[in-house]
């Protein structure tokens, strides 16, 4: 199975768990294209991962073209998509922050994850709202709950091929 794993990451927190889903896929025997979000093309992939860091309750620019760019493709393939946010600041589903983009894909899956809050990474804007939203410091990334999301994609995917073929 040809799986490509896209996000949208500013300072490299939502990237490295879109690297951690795609080794794990990788691990499961799936063959996972990792590409930048910005050059990606969903040219022969079987399944999608899509991710994003959020940012003022909105996902990144990069991945609302995305999705918006390969909509027709996302609505057929099995598609997950996942969010990154700032621990108790802005860490909302997938369907809350981006219902417009969730409700065309309509994915298999959907996952909210914790970021990595490194106010040295921050522009005086982000800083400024972190400080406001009493964001904690620190890599708040569960590994675990990552890779085990990327093993409920494997299920998951499984299953759908299951019925659908």
């Amino acid at each position: 199975m040809d799986i490509l794993v896209v996000a949208a990451s500013k300072h490299s927190s939502t990237a490295e768990i879109a690297d951690t889903i795609a080794g794990e896929l990788e691990s499961l025997g799936h063959v996972v294209r990792r590409e930048p979000i910005d050059a990606a093309g969903i040219g022969g992939a079987d399944a999608v991962v899509l991710g994003s860091a959020v940012y003022m309750s909105r996902w990144m620019a990069p991945a609302r073209d995305f999705a918006e760019r390969h909509r027709a493709a996302l609505a057929t393939l099995p598609t997950w998509v996942f969010s990154v946010g700032l621990a108790g600041a802005e860490a909302d589903e997938p369907e809350k922050v981006e219902a417009r983009i969730v409700e065309a894909i309509d994915p298999v899956g959907t996952a909210t994850f914790p970021g990595r809050l490194d106010p040295t990474l921050l522009n005086l804007r982000e800083r400024s709202v972190t400080r406001l939203t009493r964001a904690a410091e620190g890599d708040q990334r569960d590994w675990d709950a990552v890779k085990t999301w990327a093993r409920l994609i494997d299920t998951e995917l499984s299953e759908h091929l299951a019925t659908s073929g």
